[in-house]
């Protein structure tokens, strides 16, 4: 079932301050990461970061989709700790973490 008909599928936001000195920084002053969770199975169908190149953006989602956020969202954070060298790495990990407490909220998971 595609997630745009699946009802248990929510969307959540998370936004981090880039860091000062980066074009990105200077472009855009924060980065958003939204997720997209099937509360079925606390699985991540589909993520879009705000960047400016596809690529990128293309890079950073597909190191979260598929992934379950059901125990906590530490091996989302080292795989993209392993795989995503830019400057704003901290703060893309800072998004998701912000998007995952919001999933948190709404779910009740702590």
């Amino acid at each position: 079932m595609d997630w745009k008909s699946n009802p248990s599928c929510v969307l959540v936001a998370g936004f981090a301050q880039l860091p000062k000195g980066t074009t990105l920084y200077e472009t855009y002053k924060t980065i958003g990461c939204v997720l997209i969770i099937d509360k079925e199975n606390d699985r991540i169908v589909d993520a879009s970061f705000t960047f400016i190149m596809g690529i990128t953006n293309e890079f950073i989602s597909s190191l979260v989709k598929g992934k379950s956020v059901h125990n906590g969202i530490d091996a989302i954070i080292e795989e993209i700790e392993k795989r995503f060298y830019v400057p704003p790495q901290k703060a893309v990990i800072q998004s998701v973490r912000a998007a995952y407490n919001r999933y948190c909220e709404m779910t009740k998971y702590s």
